[in-house]
């Protein structure tokens, strides 16, 4: 609805450590300004802090594109172009920017203990899919069905998630060094991943 600068409570100040979306540890949370907490906002934002190793996991926005502005930290920003069927991935360190098209699905890794970063959307008021949501709740037996996946295997791989997550991985989480050797071993992050530049990486990054 219209805001009314004659209205009593009009106001065009915002505070973006009041409302909290989310919050893993003392460390890790994330904060947001959006239509619903300041009525006069034509954009709309998250206001994290994130650790080394700690992930704004896979989602995607149906309504809204986002630019991610680095304060403080490094981070790598990665996202799959649906139309070279590729993941584009940044390193970014303070003041540098990645965008984030509508409906494009990404993830935001931080590479150092210092993270701090705004996540700008151009809408008041965004949508998001979280791909927590989508692997717990689609059936083992569609996933056979779509993809030959063996449907005991596929729900055992996502019983950890119970439920929708932002920030991960989640805590109390054993097993990320341990890869289940019955399986093709995956790539992981090298340790040197988040310590230097010249570090291999399991995919492009784009400087």
């Amino acid at each position: 609805m219209p805001v009314n600068p004659s209205d009593p409570s009009f106001t065009l100040f915002g505070d973006s450590t009041r409302t909290v979306t989310e919050q893993r540890d003392a460390k890790n949370f994330i904060f947001q300004l959006f239509g619903s907490q300041l009525s006069t906002i034509n954009t709309g934002f998250f206001n994290a802090r994130m650790t080394r190793g700690i992930i704004i996991q896979p989602h995607w926005h149906t309504n809204a594109s986002e630019l991610v502005f680095v304060i403080c930290g490094t981070v790598i920003t990665s996202v799959f172009n649906p139309f070279t069927q590729k993941v584009m991935s940044y390193r970014l360190n303070p003041g540098q920017v990645c965008v984030l098209p509508k409906g494009w699905f990404h993830w935001i890794l931080a590479l150092t203990d210092d993270v701090h970063l705004l996540t700008i959307f151009d809408q008041p008021t965004p949508d998001v899919v979280f791909g927590s949501d989508f692997l717990r709740v689609i059936p083992a037996e569609v996933m056979n069905r779509a993809y030959c996946v063996d449907p005991a295997a596929y729900a055992q791989a996502v019983a950890p998630i119970q439920q929708s997550t932002i920030l991960g991985p989640p805590v109390g989480c054993t097993n990320l060094q341990q890869p289940n050797e019955t399986c093709p071993k995956p790539k992981p992050y090298p340790s040197s991943y988040f310590t230097g530049p010249a570090a291999p990486i399991p995919y492009e990054v784009y400087k």
